[in-house]
């Protein structure tokens, strides 16, 4: 089995990288004179899926123009928030429901995605159908983060996800999820934190551990540090 679409989490306002995301939104901010969009969408493709579902909300019209100046050799759709941000949670459950397909793969574009992720995703993706998961968070120890100040936010023991003191563990911004899990809500204004949060209290949250060093635009001051490298 194969997962056959990918989420991408474009909505945001992406405040902590002010005055940068007043005019440009974040999955369009250019490392290497690439919008960080575009390497997330490689990534994808070079992972073999065909589907790839956008959502937008600030500065939307950005993100259609960029889609239709690139020609990428898969499907994007571009599922708007509506009038309302609808957040990370019920962003995807909004996408969710324009497929009927019941697992996704989910990105935050934030991450500098390239290739060394590729063998990792695939064998989380393998890990999640094997263990027939209905969820799985591909992770990473904090000494591998570029921005050394990034806090955890699990401890990885025995592939399951824990909230103890030590926190050792980032999350990347990729998981998968089963569209089941989002059966008690509604397409409103909630994080995915929710979700995780209920994994969590009945020791259901999974992770894979990423071996890659860990880039995130987590600010401005280390979006500066990339544009340096």
């Amino acid at each position: 089995m194969k997962i056959n679409t990918a989420l991408i989490l474009c909505a945001g306002f992406g405040k902590r990288l002010n005055p940068l995301t007043l005019k440009t939104p974040k999955p369009l901010l250019k490392l290497k004179k690439k919008a960080i969009l575009e390497s997330c969408i490689n990534v994808i493709i070079k992972l073999g899926i065909q589907k790839i579902f956008i959502n937008t909300f600030h500065l939307k019209e950005q993100i259609f123009e960029f889609l239709n100046i690139n020609s990428f050799p898969v499907e994007i759709k571009i599922i708007e928030d509506g009038d309302k941000i609808l957040n990370t949670g019920g962003g995807i459950l909004n996408m969710t429901n324009h497929s009927k397909d019941n697992d996704f793969l989910i990105f935050n574009p934030d991450t500098l995605w390239n290739e060394t992720y590729i063998d990792e995703i695939n064998k989380m993706q393998n890990l999640y159908f094997l263990k027939k998961l209905d969820n799985i968070l591909l992770v990473v120890k904090r000494e591998l983060s570029f921005d050394s100040n990034l806090t955890g936010d699990f401890e990885l023991k025995k592939d399951l996800l824990k909230k103890d003191d030590k926190k050792n563990y980032i999350y990347t911004g990729c998981q998968i999820l089963n569209k089941n899990l989002f059966k008690k809500h509604k397409i409103e204004n909630f994080p995915i934190l929710e979700i995780w949060n209920e994994l969590l209290k009945i020791n259901k949250l999974n992770g894979y551990e990423s071996l890659n060093k860990f880039y995130h635009l987590t600010n401005l001051e280390t979006f500066k540090k990339l544009e340096d490298l």
